[in-house]
Parts: structure tokens; C-alpha cells; sequence
């Protein structure tokens, strides 16, 4: 008896995740990838002597003591990779030089956050009370809800139920609201930046919990080795992968995916189509919009979900060590006194992460920085139709960050060796996401309860076609995006009456 097949469109983690958990339940598969390299957004490129790191700032699922470690290993993502476990998530930096730092100890920060503003002893104790009760969380997540019966929902709400009313109060404040509350001026004006200011406290409640405990640490080597270790996995189970291979059309025929057309005009035809690649490119492009219904054009069509806000990263490479930056997860935001237009948006600051902590980014004596800026998309979708302006804008702003930079780091101007500057219309040309989106939806408390139809992997109306990745997961993320890819797995196998199998490499 033959294999039944799976079709994989797009070589990212989600991707990827389809084609190793397909292989390992006896399914033949053949990932199609645009790109010349595996991971998505989760890649890295070399410029000069440096490695741009593109995407993982810290990893949960890290450590054998976080439930997610499992599937990383299943993976092998994790085998033989070493961690770094930062001692700050984030610091803030005033003008006049006041600090607010978010340390990854719980107690560190509470006596921080203390001593900078006891008159605000209530609200933090509110606030690391929660931090500490989401210590005790580890989310259940081997078996996707699609697959669960009865006795497997029960199951996972006694593991929830603890978390429940933690999950009610949390989701629906943001960390704007929150920051309101702070008489403090540092903190409150410091919370809405510590991701974005939309999105619920959940998030920064959870990651802090996760760092705390040493469960999410940076992956050593970056975020293309990280997605390199993935794809090797995928062919020690000897999988197919074609690189440099888009995707134009996906083929039905009587209300069933059957194959995919490529931009060359040949076709293939599999029992499963799975598309990992852009949900919007997915449903209104290669599918050309017939399989959709008003919940999924309100997302896309009539703003119901905020999007992540398409950014512009400047790495920089520069001939210095910083030894005395503190290792973070997020970097330092130096904070302006009025805001300044940058990148065609108002910007309050700019954050800057110095990867002085992963040798393999720089070489020895050398640091790669990078500094993330929030942008409109479509102002730099027409000004790429005009070539000069864009690329001026571009090295006007890599002199901006320079500027800035060196005003923290006196000399760093001349120190500089290299400079990348990625915009917008870089995502879209190298991934396909949709308005350069990094990450998806925004979780915000206007749609935290919109969860359970955001991760819908179907489409109405078309048969042995099912999406994963950041679009059918909320909030993204490189764990959640890797669970999706095996929870579609899991649905297969229950559709061809198979029992799921996963095991380590």
C-alpha cells in the first residue's frame, strides 16, 4: 500500500514542522519554498563578517523543565544547542538618564520597581503576584484541539482551571492600560513599550514567567542555525524540499484540494494540501478568494484583527565589544523627549539590541547591533516603486540610528563596519507576508476571545486543505507556530484513522 501524501507550501518553522511530523506517521511529503533557505521569518543573512540575526530573541520550550522541550527534540531543534538565559528582559533609558530595567528574576524586579516607585507598591505587587502565579503554568499542548474528545478536554481544563481567572483579569487589560496605572512616571510611560502597547498583558505576564524560570533562553548561533537544525531533521526522515520553488496556484477540483500549480507551470498532486506560507496570500491569491466566509473577510478585509506593525530593523556591525552592556532579551530603548519621524512614523524611541553575548554573529572584538522600528507599511509600499528615494531613505535612516547610537555609545560612529538596513517590502519580498506583517495578529483585549477561530486550519467548503503557522495562531510565535504544524498532522492522521506518533531524533 502506498504512502498517502501531503503537499507542504512554505519551508518555515511551521513548515517544516508539517513535513517532519508527516514523515514520522508514514506520510510522503515535498515542501515547496520561494525562498533559497528553510525558516521564514525565523532566518538570519551574512553581511560582510556579520550574521544578521532576523528573528529568535529567546525560545520557549529552552529547557527540559518546559513541556514545549518535548516537541523541540522531536524537532531537533535542541540537541547539542546551547542557551543563554538573559538577566534582563528589557530596559528603558530616559533622556536624563533614569533606568527602568525588567529583570528576569521576579524578585530582583520587584525590588527594583520598588525602590523606583513606592508609590506604587499596590500596583506591582498586583503585577509580580501574577508573574509568579504563571510560574506555575505550563500549557498543555500535545494534542491538538481538533483531535480531542471528551475525557482530553477534561483533562486539559483541570490543568487550566488554576489559570482561568488569571487568564479572564489578564487578558482583557493591555499593556497600555496597565502602564496607566503607575503614578510613576518612569514605569508608566515604560509599560506600553515593552512589546506593543495593544497587546494583553498575557503575553508580557507569560514571557517574564517563562524567563524566570529559565525556560526560554536564546538559541546560540542564531535564528537560521535554529531553523537549519529543524531541516536536517526533515531530511534524516528523508523528506523532499524544493527551494526556489513558488507557489502560484493551489488546485481543487469538487470542493477538494488535489495539487499546486508553480510559478513555472508545472503542477503536483498529493492527497493533503497544507499551506504554511501567508494566510492572506494563501486564501486570496492562491486559492483566489472562493473559500472564504464573512468571519475570515473580517479579518482581513474589514479590520476585526490588528495586524503586528510591519518594521524596520538596522543591524549594524561594529569594531567594539561592549563588555559593559548587560545581556538582554530585547535590548535598551532610549526614549527621545519629543518624538522624532523616522522610517515615515512617529517614533518615541528607538530600541537597541547589542548581540555582544552570541560569538557567532561577529567576529571576535566585533558586536552586531540591531534596532527595530515600528512603520506604516503602505508608505514604503510606494516609495519602493521608486528605487533612489527608497534606497536614500534607507541610508538616511541607518545615519539617523548611527547618530542616535552614538550618543549612548560615544565613538560608535566611527567604529561601524557594516551597515543592513530591512524595511517592509524586505519581508514581503523574501517571506510573502501580508503588509510585511512579522507576526500575524495582535492578541489585544478587543479579541483575545476571537482565539478559538483564529486557529481554524480549514477553509469553508474545501476538503484535505488545511493551513498552520502565525496566521492560524494567535500572537505567533516560534513555538506556537511549530505546534500548529504538528496539531495539522495530528488531524490528518485522525482523518486517515492512523494513531499520531512523534519521537525524538
Amino acid at each position: 500500500m502506498s504512502e498517502k501524501s501531503i503537499i507542504i507550501i512554505g519551508a518555515g518553522i511551521a513548515g517544516l514542522s508539517v513535513g517532519c511530523y508527516g514523515r514520522m506517521n508514514g506520510f510522503s511529503t515535498r515542501i515547496f519554498e520561494m525562498h533559497g533557505k528553510p525558516g521564514g521569518v525565523c532566518t538570519s543573512w551574512k553581511r560582510k563578517d556579520f550574521v544578521v540575526n532576523g528573528c529568535i530573541h529567546f525560545l520557549i520550550g529552552s529547557s527540559p523543565t518546559s513541556g514545549y522541550y518535548r516537541m523541540w527534540e522531536e524537532l531537533g531543534a535542541v540537541q547539542n544547542r546551547n542557551f543563554i538565559y538573559h538577566e534582563e528582559y528589557m530596559r528603558m533609558v530616559e533622556p536624563d538618564g533614569k533606568t527602568f530595567v525588567v529583570y528576569s528574576d521576579i524578585d530582583r524586579l520587584e525590588r527594583h520597581m520598588k525602590e523606583i516607585a513606592p508609590e506604587d507598591s499596590v500596583t506591582i505587587d498586583e503585577f509580580i503576584k501574577a508573574v509568579r502565579c504563571f510560574t506555575r503554568l505550563d500549557i498543555p499542548w500535545e494534542k491538538a484541539r481538533e483531535v480531542s474528545g471528551f475525557l482530553d478536554t477534561m483533562r486539559m481544563m483541570a490543568k487550566l482551571l488554576p489559570f482561568l481567572g488569571m487568564f479572564r483579569k489578564w487578558n482583557k487589560v493591555s499593556l497600555r492600560e496597565f502602564g496607566a496605572r503607575f503614578k510613576n512616571p518612569l514605569i508608566r510611560r515604560a509599560f506600553p513599550m515593552l512589546f506593543l502597547p495593544e497587546f494583553s498583558m498575557t503575553f508580557l505576564l507569560m514571557v517574564l514567567a517563562n524567563m524566570h524560570g529559565k525556560k526560554a533562553g536564546y538559541p546560540l548561533g542564531g535564528s537560521l542555525e535554529f531553523s537549519r537544525a529543524i531541516e536536517r531533521r526533515y531530511h534524516s526522515l528523508n523528506g523532499e524540499l524544493h527551494y526556489e520553488t513558488r507557489v502560484k496556484k493551489i488546485l481543487t477540483e469538487n470542493g477538494r484540494a488535489i495539487g499546486i500549480r508553480l510559478a513555472d507551470g508545472t503542477e503536483h498532486r498529493a492527497d493533503y494540501i497544507v499551506s504554511a506560507a501567508d494566510g492572506h496570500g494563501t486564501i486570496f491569491d492562491m486559492l483566489e478568494g472562493r473559500y472564504v466566509d464573512d468571519c475570515i473577510r473580517g479579518y482581513y478585509e474589514r479590520n476585526k484583527l490588528i495586524l503586528n506593525p510591519p518594521l524596520i530593523q538596522v543591524a549594524l556591525g561594529v569594531n567594539r565589544t561592549f563588555a559593559d552592556v548587560p545581556h538582554s532579551a530585547f535590548g535598551t530603548l532610549l526614549t527621545f523627549d519629543a518624538p522624532i519621524t523616522l522610517g515615515g512614523a512617529d517614533q518615541d524611541g528607538i530600541l537597541v539590541h547589542v548581540f555582544n553575548f552570541d560569538p557567532a554573529l561577529a567576529p571576535p572584538g566585533k558586536t552586531l547591533l540591531i534596532t527595530m522600528l515600528p512603520v506604516e507599511y503602505e508608505y514604503w509600499k510606494k516609495l519602493k516603486v521608486h528605487s533612489d528615494q527608497y534606497k536614500s531613505e534607507k541610508e538616511r535612516i541607518a545615519d539617523t540610528v548611527v547618530g542616535l547610537l552614538d550618543r549612548k555609545f560615544p565613538g560608535l560612529a566611527s567604529q561601524v563596519e557594516m551597515r543592513d538596513v530591512a524595511t517592509p517590502m524586505t519581508y514581503v519580498r523574501y517571506t510573502g507576508n501580508w503588509k510585511g506583517s512579522f507576526q500575524g495578529w495582535q492578541i489585544t483585549p478587543k479579541t483575545w476571545n476571537m482565539g478559538r477561530d483564529l486557529m481554524k486550519k480549514t477553509l469553508p467548503g474545501l476538503d484535505n486543505f488545511y493551513m498552520a503557522g502565525q496566521w492560524v495562531e494567535p500572537a505567533g510565535g516560534v513555538p506556537f507556530v511549530a505546534q500548529s504544524g504538528r496539531n495539522v498532522v495530528q488531524i490528518i492522521c485522525k482523518q486517515e484513522k492512523k494513531k499520531f506518533r512523534a519521537a525524538a531524533s
